[in-house]
């Protein structure tokens, strides 16, 4: 029975003759029968609603929802629905936040921020939904991160997601630098090879982030012992400052508090930063760590050549999509093309903005919000994982570090 639907009671075959009304009642009641539609009328609302019903069943609910109009360079009146595939109060939530609030004020139009918090999965859960049931109109973003990217890389069974089937409307970076013990026997990257006991490098998972850095050893050809299982890289750090753990690496907002008085009172080396990879595809140095070699001058330094085959590639294309376009906002790729620049060209303004470069600097890490013209094509590019790359990844998480890849 629908909830809507009354229950009738059986009439009686010789009903009680009804009280006879004073003359307020019967004003009233009067009033009442004038309100109440008439038996045709009724049905035929009851049919144009089951019609309608029936109609958003064999189309879609747009019937029901009007589709937003983004695509007239205004999207007054629509909000900005974002996804944020990860628990609230971390760094990727808070950098979405921020950057959702500010770009909503320089939209055309000012459309509302509404953020929302799917987490489970590493990330995974709230992707996957994403691309499932997102609306291609603009008004739907979703956030990504290195958290949701190498899964991703890696063709977890649990990923139902292809960046290839977004469209980026913002990059932004980070970088990281990695940093050695000095009473491990390390005073500079000379002591990296050739060592009597393996340096011990203190890890949080190796299908995360880790990975970056892993692929930096490989590059390296260090050899390395690796432990995983820390909560983050804060406990990392003190493991090290313990004598528990001998490298490690730090992003570059958490190297300054973490490392910097270290490095002060002689307990630790700063030996290379992870990089950034420039518009042309190469590692260059990271231009908050300017003095630091990168890890492929590094390899120079040590081999006597420049890297190549698979090390460098696969370094090199991780580097790119979990450091230097560590942080997106994308939008569905049948977004129409209107929308999805109005979205980019927002953001750039945004990002180019004084103010806002001055509000946003612990937010970004020292690091420009990317949204020029040329982003969707970099973003392409970057994101274009060679099988040489994936195979040669998954067989050093594996083979190396004995990591299981459901």
């Amino acid at each position: 029975m629908s909830p809507h639907t009354r229950t009738r009671q059986p009439l009686s075959t010789a009903p009680p003759a009804p009280p006879v009304a004073t003359a307020p009642q019967a004003a009233d009641e009067e009033s009442q029968a004038r309100d109440l539609p008439s038996r045709r009328t009724a049905l035929g609302l009851m049919g144009g609603f089951g019609a309608l019903a029936v109609a958003s069943a064999l189309f879609g609910t747009d019937l029901l929802s009007p589709s937003a109009a983004t695509t007239d360079g205004d999207f007054a009146g629509e909000t900005l629905k974002v996804l944020i595939p990860l628990a609230e109060g971390g760094g990727t939530d808070t950098w979405a936040r921020f950057i959702g609030t500010e770009l909503s004020r320089t939209i055309p139009g000012k459309p509302g921020f509404a953020p929302n918090n799917e987490a489970g999965g590493e990330g995974i859960s709230g992707t996957n939904h994403f691309v499932s049931s997102a609306k291609a109109d603009g008004t739907e973003i979703l956030v990504s991160t290195a958290t949701t990217v190498v899964p991703w890389v890696l063709g977890r069974k649990a990923v139902r997601y292809d960046f290839d089937r977004l469209v980026p409307v913002v990059a932004n970076g980070t970088g990281a630098v990695i940093y050695a013990r000095t009473a491990a026997g390390v005073r500079g990257v000379e002591d990296l090879l050739d060592r009597p006991k393996r340096l011990k490098f203190g890890g949080i998972t190796a299908t995360g982030l880790d990975v970056t850095t892993l692929l930096a050893f490989d590059l390296l050809e260090m050899d390395v012992e690796a432990v995983f299982g820390f909560e983050g890289r804060g406990p990392v750090n003190l493991a090290l400052q313990r004598g528990e753990v001998d490298i490690d690496y730090q992003t570059t907002s958490a190297y300054g508090p973490a490392v910097e008085g270290l490095v002060k009172d002689g307990k630790a080396v700063p030996l290379m930063s992870l990089g950034q990879v420039d518009a042309s595809g190469k590692v260059v140095r990271d231009p908050n760590f300017p003095k630091l070699p990168t890890v492929v001058e590094v390899y120079e330094k040590l081999h006597g050549k420049a890297p190549e085959g698979p090390k460098l590639e696969s370094y090199r294309t991780l580097l790119g999509l979990t450091y230097t376009y560590q942080k997106g906002l994308w939008v569905p790729k049948d977004t129409p093309k209107a929308a999805s620049s109005l979205l980019r060209q927002s953001a750039d303004r945004l990002g180019k903005d004084a103010t806002f470069q001055k509000a946003a600097a612990k937010v970004l890490g020292g690091y420009p919000l990317v949204a020029d013209a040329d982003l969707p094509q970099r973003v392409r590019t970057a994101y274009r994982v060679d099988d040489a790359v994936r195979e040669h990844v998954l067989s050093l998480l594996t083979d190396t570090y004995h990591a299981k890849i459901d």
